[in-house]
């Protein structure tokens, strides 16, 4: 499989143009757990691009962002993105991973 010129436009192209949902814009750099979950959660109601439900919506898409950023992210950014899958869940009347 031949490697992309460039990772980043090939993630921020998917990013931009993805089924799942529409995010509002720099969700993903927010300190506070649950306003991220409360956003995606809202993102994946409102979308009608989305092929799955809206919880497997918004997870996909934090799964996909914490996934491209890598070793990139630092500790305390992935416990903070992290601890918003486990509020997805609660607000999706889920248990906590």
């Amino acid at each position: 499989m031949p490697k992309l010129a460039d990772d980043h436009e090939w993630s921020a192209k998917v990013t931009e143009t993805s089924d799942a949902l529409d995010m509002k814009a720099h969700i993903f750099e927010q300190d506070d757990p649950a306003e991220i979950a409360a956003s995606l959660k809202r993102s994946a109601e409102q979308s009608h691009r989305r092929k799955g439900t809206p919880l497997q919506s918004a997870m996909s898409m934090l799964t996909f962002y914490i996934n491209r950023a890598g070793d990139n992210l630092s500790a305390e950014r992935k416990q903070v993105l992290n601890a918003a899958k486990d509020g997805l869940r609660q607000q999706f009347g889920r248990k906590p991973a």
